[in-house]
């Protein structure tokens, strides 16, 4: 199994690009179900979901080609089958987002329950999915392993969605497109990503209103076509960086490719705790800092604080002057890697499972690691630059689900990391 082999304590200093958005790119490959034209994706970052996606699409019967650096095209071919991969649900969460336009074109689906990180696999539930397939006409039937949903035609409804949730917005936004009459979303995720995918599906002909706001109205149509996509910057990656070079506190870092207008609860956090960075069109710079002191937080939806920032953020406040709250609201275990950071000679009182103390500033120490999922393993990374000695980190898949070429791009910056 490949692991990260890390010597922290090493300045960093340099120029880091951020790549695509995992969270905009994943929700573009299952629209190839939906339409017979070609869509060619750019700025497509290269990492480990991405690939789970275009297998899932080449298993439905679809063609995927590289046609570039970060340059991919999806060519709908045939559909084998209507029965999605155990085996690749189970790898990535966003596997949901192939049911509904599955539903919509075919009028049948069988899937298994998604899977993804630790925090993702079983425990959380697909309840506003089934839901909201069902309101607009589906049938359901479930056994041990597997679900079916059925439906002639789907119709547009009203759902009202009783917990904000990113996926489930983007999922039956896609999935109304292709439903007959007008369907009314209450309640919806207001994140970027959310908005990217609206505004490319309008382009190919769909009619979406109000997608960034909690109200949205699709009204359906015959058919989508085909159409060019780039994806937006990753504003979860631009954050760990940004949170990065806070951490080492040791030289400039500038940040580049990014939108920062989507980073704004960061920056406010930031502002407070004393971080020095400038912020630019599509850049910030990170500079050293005289000293970051302890503020707590609380994750909430966009554009509150990211929860996919908070792993990174507890391991900032392990070097900051002061206690801190972290209290996660989002995921309910979420907050359980902390103890690998005690381990490393952090100081964290778990108050209950949404909520932990971290006192600083204290030296952290290298340790053999595990990441138990994608945002606490770049957390570890991130302690592991800035510890005492080597750190090895294993299941380092879960971090190369979200992050391409981590190492290559840490190396840039100075770091002495290698994948082993």
């Amino acid at each position: 199994m490949s692991k990260f082999i890390i010597s922290g304590g090493k300045p960093l200093k340099g120029i880091i690009e951020v790549k695509g958005a995992k969270n905009a790119a994943l929700k573009i490959f299952p629209l190839a179900l939906m339409t017979e034209e070609k869509i060619k994706i750019s700025n497509l970052p290269e990492i480990e979901d991405v690939k789970r996606a275009e297998e899932m699409l080449i298993a439905l019967g679809h063609d995927v080609k590289t046609i570039g650096k970060s340059e991919t095209e999806i060519q709908h071919k045939s559909k084998k089958c209507v029965n999605l991969s155990a085996e690749l649900v189970r790898k990535f969460r966003a596997s949901i987002m192939f049911v509904g336009p599955l539903l919509a074109t075919c009028g049948e689906v069988f899937f298994p329950h998604p899977g993804g990180c630790v925090i993702g696999a079983g425990t959380r539930p697909i309840d506003v999915f089934l839901s909201g397939f069902k309101k607009m006409g589906a049938e359901l039937e479930f056994n041990e392993s597997h679900y079916r949903l059925a439906a002639k035609k789907l119709e547009g409804a009203e759902i009202f969605f009783p917990r904000i949730s990113v996926t489930g917005t983007e999922s039956l936004m896609t999935t109304a497109c292709l439903a007959r009459g007008e369907t009314i979303l209450k309640n919806c995720a207001m994140e970027p990503e959310i908005s990217a995918l609206a505004d490319f599906l309008n382009s190919i002909g769909a009619k979406i209103e109000g997608a960034g706001t909690p109200t949205i109205k699709i009204t359906g149509v015959e058919k989508i076509c085909g159409g060019e996509y780039k994806i937006i910057p990753d504003r979860i990656e631009a954050g760990s960086f940004a949170i990065i070079a806070a951490a080492s506190n040791s030289g400039e870092i500038i940040i580049q490719n990014c939108n920062p207008g989507h980073l704004e609860a960061l920056w406010n956090i930031f502002d407070k705790i004393g971080v020095n960075y400038k912020i630019e069109k599509d850049s910030v710079i990170v500079l050293p800092s005289k000293k970051i002191t302890a503020t707590d937080i609380i994750t909430h939806e966009y554009p509150g604080f990211a929860t996919d920032l908070q792993s990174p953020y507890t391991v900032l406040m392990t070097q900051a002057q002061g206690s801190s709250l972290i209290h996660e609201t989002i995921y309910d275990r979420r907050l359980l890697f902390t103890d690998l950071l005690t381990q490393m000679g952090a100081s964290i009182i778990m108050a209950d499972p949404h909520r932990v103390v971290v006192s600083g500033p204290t030296k952290l120490h290298g340790r053999k690691l595990v990441s138990p999922d994608l945002r606490a393993g770049i957390a570890l990374v991130i302690a592991a630059l800035i510890a005492e000695g080597k750190t090895e980190i294993e299941n380092i898949y879960q971090i190369e689900r979200g992050y391409e070429d981590l190492v290559g791009r840490l190396k840039g910056l100075g770091a002495e990391i290698e994948k082993e």
